[in-house]
């Protein structure tokens, strides 16, 4: 199975930018799809970003026009570019790879926004 390695996380002011990476074991060229959910005390795990391997995005209405999911099949690696980051956006973010057979998680990327 894959294995998956998120790194990228720290803390950032309100209105600040972070790049987080998900760096796949495996190649990811024939991944079906790979994601990026986050999760915050007291709320429910929230998918932010999708991508298939035919390079189809969707976002969260809450992160659209601020967080862009990219796939570097060569470097086997997703990345989230994240910009005009708020508070609200502080969590855990967790990266998925969904295949035909099974569903892999890491170990999530702490992101904090705070002044």
């Amino acid at each position: 199975q894959v294995q998956l390695v998120e790194s990228g996380g720290g803390l950032v002011q309100p209105g600040g930018s972070l790049r987080l990476s998900c760096a796949a074991s495996i190649s990811i060229f024939n991944i079906n799809a790979m994601a990026w959910y986050r999760h915050s005390p007291g709320k429910e795990r929230e998918l932010v970003a999708h991508i298939t391997s035919g390079d189809t995005t969707k976002y969260a209405a809450s992160v659209k026009g601020r967080f862009t999911i990219s796939r570097d099949n060569a470097k086997n690696t997703v990345s989230l570019q994240m910009n005009s980051l708020k508070p609200e956006d502080t969590a855990v973010y967790y990266c998925q790879a969904v295949t035909d057979y099974y569903v892999q998680w890491g170990r999530g990327t702490q992101v904090t926004v705070s002044s």
